[in-house]
């Protein structure tokens, strides 16, 4: 349960990154980001698996280029669902969906399989040397 509850977290501020990095990517505040980030979860995953078996062959031919139109639209259905979470266009959702999986997956790597954040500890052993 904490490791859901922190991956829920990471999304949403992969979502509020996204949405300072681009202008077509627009959030009226936390709980709205919050909100996206529950539907967006709920919606990868239930749906998204059924969009990428029935979009697989389209797929193969993009060599998964695809699955970033697929993502997009992800967003976008978000978007039309939560009132202060705004994608004002196609390529908007393209970029912000590619740079929510970045973000995301870039945080996740710090986490480990039971919801905890992993770090490296060392120590100094003296004589500039670390353990």
């Amino acid at each position: 349960m904490k490791g859901t509850f922190l991956r829920w977290l990471i999304l949403t501020v992969a979502i509020i990154v996204t949405s300072y990095l681009l202008d077509g990517i627009r959030i009226s505040g936390f709980p709205s980001a919050l909100f996206a980030a529950a539907i967006l979860g709920i919606l990868n995953a239930f749906f998204r698996p059924i969009l990428l078996i029935l979009t697989l062959p389209i797929n193969i031919l993009t060599l998964g280029i695809f699955t970033f139109v697929i993502n997009a639209i992800m967003l976008m259905m978000v978007s039309g669902v939560i009132s202060g979470f705004e994608v004002s266009g196609f390529w908007s959702a393209v970029f912000g969906s590619l740079l929510i999986s970045l973000v995301s997956s870039i945080l996740t790597s710090f986490v480990n399989e039971r919801g905890t954040v992993q770090y490296i500890d060392l120590k100094n052993v003296g004589d500039n040397r670390w353990k």
